[in-house]
Formats: C-alpha cells, sequence, structure tokens
C-alpha cells in the first residue's frame, strides 16, 4: 500500500539541514548546513537580485506577452525572487512553498519579505505535493530547491514536471535553477524535453555554473530573435537586468536558426 505523503512528510522534518546566516560589508547571505551561499541581500537594496542565478531565472520575461497574475515559488530561501516581484511586478500576486519552518522564520525576521497579505503569502509545506492544488491557474513556478549539497530529488522528478505542467495556465512557464556540474543534469533536462514535448530553454548564469532552465506549456507567441532583441533592450530599461545578454546565452546555448528559436 502506497504510504500517505504527509506520514512521509513529519518524518523527513528531523533530517532538514541548519540554516546559517553570514554577513560580509552590505551583503547578507543565508546558507544550509554548508558554506554554500544559497541566497543574499543587499541591506541597502534589498530588492536587487546579487546571485548572478537568480538574475538568470528571470529570464523568462522575455517571453511573456503580459505580467503574470500568479507566481508560484518552491523554495524560499533568503526571499530574493519575492523582494523582486513585489518591487518590479506589483500587480503579480505570489505564493513562496518552503519546507522548513527555520527557513520561513530566518527569512521573516532577517531578509525583508514583502508584507503578508492577499498578494503574498508563505506557505510551510513539501512544495512537490503543494503544486499539486494548481490546476491551470499558476503563471510561473519558480523552483530553487537545494538542500545544501545538491537539488533535491523530489524536484526533478518527471512527476513533479508533470504536475508543474498541470498546475501551470495556458501559457505558463517553469523556470529552475540547476547545477551544470551534477551529473544528473542532462538526465533531467531530457525528463524536462519530455514533460514539456520540447519546449525548453537553457540559460547559464554569468557565474559558478547555475543554469535557469526554462520549460513552456504552449509555444511563446514570440520567437523571432530580432524582436526578442527589441523587447530585450526595453527590458532592460524596465527592470534594470541585463536581458540582451540574457538573449546572446540563450542564442548560443539552445538551437535557433539564426532568426528563431525551435519552441
Amino acid at each position: 500500500m502506497a504510504q500517505h505523503p504527509y506520514r512521509r512528510l513529519r518524518t523527513s522534518k528531523s533530517h532538514l539541514p541548519e540554516v546559517g546566516i553570514s554577513e560580509e560589508g552590505n551583503i547578507r547571505s543565508l546558507h544550509l548546513g554548508s558554506a554554500t551561499i544559497q541566497s543574499s541581500m543587499n541591506l541597502d537594496h534589498p530588492a536587487e537580485l546579487v546571485l548572478s542565478y537568480s538574475r538568470a531565472m528571470m529570464g523568462w520575461l522575455l517571453f511573456t506577452e503580459q505580467q503574470p497574475q500568479h507566481i508560484t515559488q518552491i523554495g524560499l530561501g533568503g526571499g530574493s525572487f519575492a523582494r523582486w516581484i513585489d518591487a518590479y511586478l506589483p500587480d503579480t500576486k505570489q505564493t513562496a512553498v518552503d519546507i522548513n519552518p527555520q527557513v520561513i522564520a530566518v527569512a521573516r525576521s532577517l531578509f525583508e519579505l514583502p508584507f503578508e497579505d492577499e498578494r503574498f503569502e508563505i506557505v510551510e509545506a513539501d512544495g512537490a505535493e503543494y503544486i499539486k492544488i494548481f490546476r491551470h491557474n499558476t503563471d510561473v513556478i519558480l523552483v530553487d530547491g537545494f538542500d545544501g549539497e545538491q537539488i533535491i530529488d523530489a524536484l526533478v522528478g518527471e512527476t513533479f514536471f508533470q504536475n508543474c505542467r498541470n498546475a501551470l495556465s495556458d501559457n505558463g512557464i517553469f523556470v529552475t535553477n540547476w547545477w551544470s556540474g551534477d551529473k544528473r543534469y542532462q538526465t533531467f533536462v531530457e525528463r524536462l524535453l519530455n514533460v514539456f514535448e520540447g519546449r525548453v530553454l537553457e540559460l547559464p548564469a554569468e557565474s559558478h555554473g547555475n543554469i535557469a532552465v526554462m520549460a513552456f506549456q504552449s509555444s511563446p507567441k514570440e520567437q523571432n530573435l530580432d524582436n526578442l532583441k527589441k523587447r530585450a533592450e526595453k527590458l532592460e530599461m524596465l527592470y534594470g537586468l541585463n536581458f540582451k545578454r540574457m538573449l546572446a546565452d540563450l542564442k548560443a546555448n539552445n538551437p535557433q536558426n539564426g532568426k528563431h528559436f525551435y519552441l
């Protein structure tokens, strides 16, 4: 007989990594049981995306026709995405899910999270389970689930990808942060290609070997590279992120014929 998922949840609580904090100059960082930095905040500019992987994970904005109504984050960490979305996409509602109550407590007390109201909610839960409650009614899913050492297995399985696809709206986008040095990386990509029928793009972060991998519920309306370049210039002015670089990196790392992507 299959084990009830919530029983497994309770037993795993004791194995959650300890949360640690470090500060260097005006940068405060969150750690999970190791020296590896999971999330960083600029104390002078809390909404800034300090780590390059978090900036790469905003590359999906190149492919949206309108601002999303709802974003789901799996893995709250230090709340980098929550603060950025609150500042730059103020009409977007967001739900952040984290399994670790200590992470949530530390983020609330030390990382200047947005006010929790109908626009922003934090849920203490297993993200792989929680995503099943959505039925084509979240527009973007941002997955950043590391345990201090490596990606969490439950967040790289085909079942999870299928549940995310079921959760996304018609033009929804799934975005995840993976480590290119992981021996299983190509296997993860193949699973995602399988579930999202080939509509996947890989965007390397500027440093450290992280890759923001995007998967699309349906083919983005705009795939023409010249038009995307114009869009990148506009987005850069709006959001202060280097979208022209992102587009160049997407071109270099994904199949395209010089004029279009193949999504």
